[in-house]
């Protein structure tokens, strides 16, 4: 029986130590391999169930589950109701919170929460949606065909409230996106030239007044809109203004491809792409229609504060900018922001270089604009609540709140509207990345990672910024959702070496979290002991302090050669307490340090996290801070950590791999060798969103173009460099790689491989595409990091 047991405890015990032992093909499978983890979690209207989304059983794709409070019992959610209970989450309850109304599958619905009754408000064969509460909650207002539709909860009525027309007859002069002078002066010669013309017009002038002074009371007026693009449909609560924004697309705007060469018909495909940075920008408008009176007008902004500003930047263009007249910057509104009264509106306009944002108060009767609060960056305007997806809303119908980087990190604020006077609720080296208004709008619920820029945790703080209290405690990283009574909160939580699971806490300081699943870590995966690698802080040339991620061998096993991953994204923050989303990266780095390796990750310039100057440290330059980091960082290899300096390698994708190149074509003399995977060549070839905000436009900031490209620097390439690419990149085009080939090519260099992959893009999918670029990745390294 000892015998037995012992034999037993042998065979184990080499199962354990061969699954300890890491390779590519094993890392790199389906990631099913690792375990399952909770995502996109949300309540029941009662508090009473938790639902997310999880595949214990390595299905295809997940399925919905509940998790009941009290008794602690999770249970599959069909598919059906799984859709239905989406579609309640994402709905809008009324002022008392008694009702909810939601859309699904295209149709409104209306359930009492006390009842449960369902009131199905619409059923058609088109699409309805936007549902809110209108008239102090009276009524049901709803989109239909870009038309605003209302539902008295009271009578069942419907009316139709708005007529957008695309009719471009007799269309409003505003509607004309590009003046044109010789179409006037020739409709002007027909009606001088013909009588017949000339009377028609005439007699159609008095039709036409007519119609409108004796028009039914019910009849809609007709808003035109002729072939702009109609947007952002909303109406006050009092149910007296419409607002819209008008979207004119440019005219010349040359759109790319992407070839599809492996496909089922086996013909090539041309997939539509984006344009390039630097492509004209469309032009938009925003209107005020005031029902009551009939009437439409535009809502001026050629003369807020700033609005004819140049960028610091154009110091360095003297002759093209001297004598420039300032014409008023283009820019867009989002809006506008009701209180529940309806008495105040508050818009946010953006510039459409991203350097200026203006929260602006909005007479709705006048169309007028007074300011509330400017935030200018000379670089771009961003951070967390402050960027896209801004966090903005009202406390009461006095008090305004919103975020800013006013100081320099993301932190909230509040504005009364009666005494003309901001506040700030949170302060400190530090930012707000999530809020909540709690539903009696005495409390925020916050996001912060005040302790450290790599720790979160979820607080609450009275909403005149007194009397802040930490709920969470366990150090990591939170994704929070908040129950609808407020009295709990449900969480995915993870650390740096454990993947996401999900809790359920009650929602106040000191209660002790609930884990409600144990699925995200196999037992193949947690056979091998995943490194914690230790965060630190490496000095950087300007004095400043960069984080660091930095996995060390054993002793016994360190060969003095070391490797940088860069994260990609630009900003994106890697260096941290919680579970990477580059957990493909962090096992690879995990097999790199177990074959001796020293492994650093670095949150270099740009990163997010860190405040306004540390993201915006990459303007007007990619590959500078944001390269010396690096440096610095294999500086910091060497003098600390005995690593030779001829043994430094570099890898990343995206971002990461422009940043690789960039190491490896203008510092040649730091890193041996590096793989580049997807990268960016040539910024004048991607997107406008992104790279406008950073380098500008090509034509107006040739400057920031030609020292961030790395297709400028190719001569300088010394060492090892692999490429890998998706052929079907949507995202970083392929025809990246292609250009620099053709380069690399003319400048006679040999010491640089292509490896493309036909059927992948931005993001891999194939584990045999993932197994194959890391097998590349690896011997690259040892081929050239341990001769």
């Amino acid at each position: 029986m000892k015998i037995r047991l012992l034999s037993i405890c042998l065979s184990f015990a080499c199962f354990v130590h061969a699954q300890q032992n890491l390779t590519v093909e094993k890392i790199m499978q389906d990631p099913k391999w690792i375990g399952t983890s909770p995502s996109n979690v949300f309540w029941s209207t009662d508090s009473k169930k938790v639902y997310f989304d999880w595949n214990p059983d390595k299905n295809i794709s997940d399925s919905v589950y509940s998790y009941l409070i009290g008794p602690q019992l999770i249970t599959k959610v069909s598919f059906l109701e799984s859709q239905m209970l989406v579609s309640r989450n994402n709905g809008v309850y009324n002022t008392s919170r008694t009702l909810l109304l939601y859309t699904h599958h295209g149709d409104i619905f209306l359930q009492d929460l006390k009842s449960g009754n369902i009131t199905r408000i619409t059923q058609t064969e088109e699409t309805e949606s936007n549902p809110g509460f209108l008239q102090k909650d009276e009524w049901v207002v709803y989109l239909r065909n870009q038309n605003l539709y209302a539902w008295s909860i009271k009578s069942g009525v419907t009316r139709q409230l708005t007529n957008f027309v695309k009719s471009t007859e007799n269309a409003p002069a505003h509607l004309s996106s590009d003046k044109n002078h010789q179409e006037p002066w020739l409709q002007q010669q027909q009606l001088e030239l013909m009588q017949v013309l000339k009377e028609r017009k005439h007699k159609k002038e008095q039709r036409d007044a007519f119609t409108a002074l004796n028009k039914e009371v019910d009849t809609l007026k007709d808003i035109v809109i002729g072939e702009k693009r109609l947007q952002n449909i909303q109406i006050s609560p009092d149910g007296r203004y419409v607002t819209y924004r008008l979207y004119q697309p440019p005219a010349n705007s040359k759109n790319t491809i992407v070839p599809e060469y492996v496909t089922e018909s086996g013909f090539t495909a041309a997939i539509p792409g984006r344009t390039k940075v630097g492509a004209p920008m469309g032009k938009y408008e925003f209107f005020v229609f005031d029902k009551s009176r009939d009437s439409v007008y535009q809502v001026l902004t050629d003369s807020i504060p700033g609005i004819t500003d140049l960028p610091d930047y154009v110091k360095d263009y003297p002759s093209k900018y001297a004598n420039k007249k300032p014409v008023p910057r283009a820019v867009y509104v989002n809006g506008p922001y009701w209180n529940e009264a309806g008495t105040y509106a508050i818009v946010d306009i953006r510039s459409q270089d991203n350097k200026d944002r203006w929260l602006m108060q909005l007479d709705a009767a006048t169309g007028k604009l007074k300011l509330i609060d400017r935030q200018r960056d000379e670089a771009w305007i961003g951070g967390p609540g402050v960027g896209y997806g801004a966090r903005l809303g009202w406390i009461n119908d006095a008090l305004f709140y919103f975020q800013s980087e006013a100081t320099g990190y993301a932190h909230l604020y509040t504005y009364n509207t009666l005494t003309q006077t901001k506040n700030a609720l949170t302060s400190g080296k530090y930012e707000v990345q999530d809020l909540v208004l709690s539903k009696n709008k005495d409390f925020f619920y916050l996001l912060t990672n005040e302790e450290h820029p790599g720790k979160q945790n979820w607080y609450r703080i009275k909403t005149d910024g007194s009397k802040k209290e930490k709920i969470t405690s366990m150090t990591g990283g939170y994704d929070v959702s908040l129950s609808p009574d407020e009295k709990w909160i449900a969480y995915r939580y993870s650390y740096i070496n454990k993947p996401w699971e999900l809790y359920v806490q009650e929602n106040a300081p000191g209660k002790q979290p609930v884990q409600v699943t144990f699925k995200s870590m196999s037992d193949a995966f947690k056979a091998y002991p995943w490194k914690e690698p230790l965060i630190i802080t490496i000095p950087a040339s300007d004095g400043e302090q960069v984080y660091a991620r930095i996995y060390e061998p054993a002793g016994d096993k360190k060969n003095n050669a070391a490797v940088i991953f860069v994260h990609g994204a630009g900003y994106l923050q890697n260096v941290h307490y919680w579970w990477s989303q580059y957990f493909r990266e962090y096992m690879f780095n995990n097999l790199l340090a177990d074959k001796g390796y020293t492994v650093l990750d670095i949150d270099y310039r740009a990163s997010s996290g860190y405040g306004r100057n540390w993201r915006t440290g990459i303007y007007r330059f990619m590959g500078g801070k944001d390269i010396d980091d690096h440096v610095d960082a294999a500086k910091f290899l060497v003098n600390q950590k005995g690593i030779d300096p001829g043994r430094i390698g570099i890898y990343g994708g995206s971002y990461g791999g422009f940043m690789t190149l960039m190491a490896l074509f203008t510092k040649p003399d730091v890193f041996k060798a590096g793989a580049a995977l997807r990268p960016v060549t040539d910024w004048a070839h991607y997107n406008h969103g992104y790279t406008s905000n950073i380098l500008n436009e090509p034509f107006t900031d040739s400057i920031a173009y030609a020292r961030s490209s790395p297709i400028n620097f190719a001569s300088g390439l010394k060492n090892h460099l692999l490429i890998c690419h998706g052929m079907v990149d949507v995202n970083v085009h392929f025809q990246d790689a292609v250009r620099l080939t053709q380069r690399l090519i003319e400048l006679g260099k040999d010491n640089w491989e292509l490896a493309p992959y036909p059927m992948e893009d931005h993001g891999f999918v194939e584990p045999s595409s993932w197994t194959d670029e890391y097998k590349r990745i690896l011997k690259l390294f040892d081929n050239t990091l341990l001769k």
